[in-house]
């Protein structure tokens, strides 16, 4: 195998598990990080960490959405949740992340009578709207660049509508800035990242390529299937032992280069950069997307003068070591005990993407 070539084997398992093994007797110990909470699911699903060489660790990073959004955005929330004239729109897992205080949540604010529902996409909000003229209908927009494009399609379709009754809380964050901040942070051990297929179907594979040319930092975009995760890996360890970062596009069945020029289209039409503060990564510069100011009347925050505190983590919990690869989730002291899914504590273990409630289910063990 030549150091500036890609695999050319066929992805057989055996093969690349045998390559992998070589190449990390070369390296010795690496730490990859994926950044995609699919991935974080994916990998804990098909045992993967349990394959690999014991010089390999594979960390989760910031890839949940519902993880990333801070406490204090939380507590912000119960607050506009609670005026009887708003109705609350959201995607499941958001509905149980609590905020500064263990047991509050969308679900208890429910409880108490507050007016929330469970949506399946923001074009349901819309719809939920135009049921329920008498109420503020509020859709949480929580996502990545994934979510973004149809955030942006369902403002400008409340636009068109002049929906006055529905308005959009842009919760949206950017990756990239994200995972600058990430790198540039003192903690940060990180020798390659697996990067997020779903969000590269839409910003396109270069949209990474800073982190070869940046930080020197080898970068994959990979699938999600075994086939894909083993490959994944392989790349970087291959070019880790090489001493040659690059970026390689694994998922080219679904991701371009240059991305998806209509929903990209989409998003710069509805959405400018913004700073945004990321539960684990504190303030990140441009790590945000907030509504123009052309679509004031559908922007939530501009509507209902959102301006979150600071919040507080809920004493124990280490979901902001473990969104930054600081800790892994069996090593929080509140893991599989105070924390479960069906008892969160943090969210983490709330979301169906959270690293916490993929070791839970799967019960991984530390790296």
């Amino acid at each position: 195998m030549r150091c500036d070539s890609a695999f050319k084997e066929p992805k057989d398992a055996g093969l690349i598990l045998e390559k992998i093994a070589g190449l990390a007797r070369i390296t010795g110990p690496v730490r990859l990080m994926e950044v995609c909470g699919t991935h974080t699911m994916s990998i804990a699903r098909t045992g993967l960490k349990s394959l690999l060489p014991p010089e390999i660790s594979l960390l989760s990073g910031p890839g949940c959405p519902v993880c990333v959004t801070p406490a204090g955005a939380m507590d912000a929330i119960f607050s506009l949740a609670a005026d009887p004239r708003v109705l609350i729109a959201s995607y499941g897992d958001l509905l149980r992340v609590p905020g500064s205080e263990r047991g509050n949540s969308l679900f208890f604010q429910k409880a108490r009578g507050a007016r929330v529902e469970s949506v399946y996409s923001p074009m349901d909000a819309l719809r939920l709207a135009a049921g329920h003229p008498e109420l503020e209908v509020v859709f949480l927009g929580v996502g990545f660049e994934t979510t973004a494009p149809g955030t942006a399609a369902c403002i400008l379709e409340a636009a068109s509508q002049k929906r006055k009754n529905f308005s959009v809380l842009s919760l949206l964050k950017r990756t990239e800035p994200a995972l600058r901040s990430l790198i540039e942070a003192e903690d940060f051990r990180v020798n390659g990242f697996l990067c997020p297929g779903h969000v590269a179907a839409v910003t396109g594979a270069r949209a990474f390529s800073f982190l070869p040319e940046d930080y020197g930092l080898p970068a994959v975009v990979g699938g999600f299937d075994a086939a894909d995760l083993l490959y994944s890996v392989a790349e970087l360890m291959r070019m880790l032992s090489c001493g040659v970062p690059e970026l390689k596009n694994e998922y080219v069945r679904a991701v371009r280069t240059e991305g998806n020029p209509a929903a990209l289209g989409l998003m710069d039409r509805v959405f400018s950069p913004c700073d945004a503060d990321w539960r684990g990564l504190g303030a990140v510069s441009g790590g945000g997307l907030a509504i123009r100011g052309e679509f004031a009347p559908w922007d939530a925050a501009r509507k209902f003068g959102f301006s979150p505190g600071a919040g507080a983590e809920p004493p124990g919990c280490r979901c902001a070591q473990v969104i930054r690869g600081v800790t892994a989730p069996p090593d929080c002291p509140l893991f599989g005990s105070a924390c479960t899914p069906q008892d969160p504590v943090g969210p983490c273990m709330v979301s169906s993407e959270g690293a916490c409630a993929a070791a839970y289910r799967y019960r991984q063990v530390s790296p």
